[in-house]
């Protein structure tokens, strides 16, 4: 067989095992008889190989040794008991048919196919009990059949070709398992990139949901108050009216504008450079407190570190929270409610967090958590969370005793480890339980 035709053959062999075994089989059934017929020197003597007769029991056992061997991967303990038993057979037969000189263990073959098998297929606690049995079997028995010393070549041949077996099939089986354990780690470390990348997808996913619906809710909310002025004095009071339309395309000028950069982030490389504005924070907080004005709420300000460097996560953070927590006072306090807005930096250089607390005198039944759903647990408030948390920080929120409703939210200055931020947000969720944080 020419070497194409041979790899052609290779892939189509180890897709059938069964005819693989029966290749295997019908080559030791060749080399079995072949090593039957020969001897080392012929009788007279001379050079070369001599020959030496070939009894009908010899061909038929040998037939059915090497038969077995074809279900050597389905049952490979059972076929080498039974290769074994029909070796013996055949060895105690060869000692009446034929002469001292003439007596053989070529069957062993046979034997050594299946131990190998065995050795190959199981654990190395069994591979070593099985080698030194067949090894504690044939020994004897060849010593007994045949007329050498213990120490003939043939005995010694027979203990080095059991003792071979057994250990090639623990280096394959040891190979094999090596290779398995290689591509197991392979397929796990796979596995967990991709679960790293959707990972990382769903929390861009959350994080890109979070800043369009503060962008959205805080606009869409001073448009809706603008629009519902203008259309209650349209008639009456025209110059009114066209503040509250210009305070409209104002409001919406700048809710287009964020939304054009937070999308901006999402172009591909080969598309527009995506728009290069500064991220807002704190030092654009006037604007937005001016926007809640001249919506016609009352909103206070004490901000005295909203004039000093921040990180810029906490920046954007903190003025996210003032923006969600005010848009949460227009559309849930009541008419005529006020804001107080308070900004303060506390501790030490190792320990310093930024408070942001928002309050309002509202009668504090509003539904601040969303349509349809309890205090503290709608998109807004679970945005001021999820932005304290990532940061590791807190966020409560929560009617106030004396009316109204407050929101509180610390952010520390000190850049957290992940698996710092993860654990401090586990074990705030189970000691706050209902709390924002």
């Amino acid at each position: 067989m020419t070497p194409s035709r041979w790899a052609r053959a290779l892939p189509w062999l180890r897709d059938h095992p069964l005819a693989f075994d029966a290749l295997i089989a019908t080559a030791a059934f060749c080399v079995t008889i072949c090593v039957s017929v020969t001897v080392s020197h012929p009788p007279d003597g001379g050079s070369g190989f001599g020959e030496r007769d070939l009894p009908a029991h010899t061909v038929a056992l040998t037939a059915l040794a090497c038969a077995v061997l074809v279900l050597r991967r389905r049952f490979p303990m059972q076929v080498l008991v039974a290769a074994g038993l029909v070796a013996l057979v055949e060895m105690a037969l060869g000692h009446v048919s034929h002469q001292p000189a003439d007596r053989h263990a070529s069957i062993v073959i046979t034997v050594v196919v299946a131990l190998f098998t065995v050795a190959a297929g199981t654990d190395r606690s069994t591979t070593w009990w099985v080698g030194w049995t067949s090894a504690a079997v044939f020994m004897p028995a060849t010593m007994l059949l045949s007329t050498q010393p213990w120490y003939g070549p043939e005995n010694l041949g027979v203990f080095a070709w059991i003792a071979l077996a057994t250990v090639s099939g623990e280096v394959v089986r040891s190979r094999r398992a090596v290779v398995d354990a290689i591509r197991e780690r392979a397929e796990r470390a796979e596995r967990t990139r991709e679960e790293e990348a959707l990972r990382r997808v769903a929390d861009e996913r959350m994080r890109i949901a979070r800043e369009l619906h503060d962008v959205v809710a805080h606009h869409i909310a001073l448009v809706n108050v603008q629009a519902g002025v203008a259309s209650h004095v349209m008639d009456t009071r025209p110059d009114q009216a066209k503040e509250a339309l210009a305070h409209i395309r104002e409001a919406s000028r700048h809710a287009l504008g964020e939304l054009q950069t937070t999308v901006g982030l999402l172009r591909q490389e080969d598309e527009p450079v995506a728009p290069t504005e500064p991220t807002r924070g704190l030092e654009v907080l006037d604007e937005l407190v001016e926007g809640f004005t001249r919506a016609g709420m009352s909103v206070t300000v004490e901000a005295p570190a909203a004039g000093g460097p921040l990180p810029s996560a906490v920046d954007l953070a903190a003025y996210r929270v003032v923006q969600e927590a005010l848009t949460n006072v227009h559309k849930h306090a009541g008419v005529g409610a006020a804001a107080r807005v308070r900004i303060v930096r506390r501790g030490s250089v190792a320990d310093a967090a930024l408070d942001i607390t928002v309050d309002d005198d509202g009668d504090g039944a509003g539904d601040r958590g969303g349509e349809g759903q309890a205090a503290g647990s709608g998109h807004g408030l679970t945005g001021m969370r999820e932005r304290a948390t990532a940061l590791g920080g807190t966020c409560e929120a929560g009617p106030t005793p004396g009316g109204g409703f407050r929101v509180r939210v610390s952010l520390p200055l000190q850049a957290q480890r992940p698996a710092e931020v993860v654990e401090t947000a586990r074990s705030r969720r189970r000691a706050l339980g209902g709390r924002c944080a």
